[in-house]
């Protein structure tokens, strides 16, 4: 996936102007980071990295990138930041830095309508799909040692083995479990409950301390201005009320 620059909406700085905010997404993962019918980036993550920008006085550009590629295109000095609804990990934090946390959430499981699972059942015969490079993956190798467990690139792969009745459910977050499980309501079943609870943040460079000090400005205005408030009822409004309807704390 190449380069994404959406001039006309994000401005340009031209040749004599602040040089360009370059984050990095996987624009694959709706409502946070996707591409709309134009073409064009948009999500949470999105009006995130627009605010950013705006706030810091510098054109976005946006660079679109497999998940698993974002840390060391971060690294490698090519993106000044990625926001891709990363979780902090401790292992990730050997490599990268993160801001403040801005979303907490957790691992839910999609399982198939005609499963019998309520829950990850860590025994011979069951088998659990996860996607590449992804906090389901990492908590799945550690907790499951007797249950096969099969890893693909894309999130659509990984519903699909659900929907075939290949895998018993697919671990992932519990935001993506419940828009799945919205698409697919006669095949899927959402199991919210979490497995774990994590918290997103926006990755920057370790040695960064402008951007990361930056980023944690931002987000610190950004919410006490009620933007987060307007993300939830701009893009999240069906799943609010449904984390509602089970008694489970929302992700903002």
């Amino acid at each position: 996936m190449g380069v994404i620059t959406v001039l006309g909406i994000l401005g340009c700085g031209g040749p004599t102007g602040p040089k360009p905010l370059v984050v990095g997404m996987d624009l694959s993962y709706p409502p946070f980071e996707t591409i709309n019918n134009q073409g064009e980036p948009m999500g949470v993550s999105v009006e995130l990295a627009q605010g950013l920008a705006d706030a810091i006085g510098r054109p976005l550009k946006i660079e679109n990138i497999p998940f698993v590629g974002l840390i060391p295109s971060l690294q490698g000095g090519r993106l000044d930041c990625v926001i891709s609804s990363m979780t902090v990990t401790e292992e990730r934090k050997h490599s990268i830095g993160f801001s403040d946390p801005y979303l907490k959430t957790g691992l839910g499981i999609l399982a198939g309508a005609g499963s019998d699972i309520e829950r990850v059942v860590d025994e011979p015969g069951r088998t659990y799909v996860v996607r590449q490079g992804t906090t389901g993956e990492v908590w799945a190798r550690k907790n499951l040692k007797n249950a096969n467990i099969l890893s693909v690139e894309k999130e659509n792969a990984a519903v699909l083995e659900v929907i075939q009745g290949k895998a018993d459910g697919f671990i992932y977050d519990q935001m993506s479990v419940w828009s799945n499980w919205q698409q697919h309501p006669d095949r899927t079943r959402a199991l919210l409950n979490p497995l774990q609870i994590e918290e997103w943040a926006v990755a920057v460079r370790k040695d960064d301390l402008e951007m990361t000090q930056s980023v944690n400005d931002f987000l610190k205005a950004f919410r006490a201005a009620g933007g987060f408030d307007r993300l939830s009822k701009t893009y999240l409004s069906e799943q609010k009320q449904a984390f509602d309807n089970q008694g489970i704390p929302f992700i903002f």
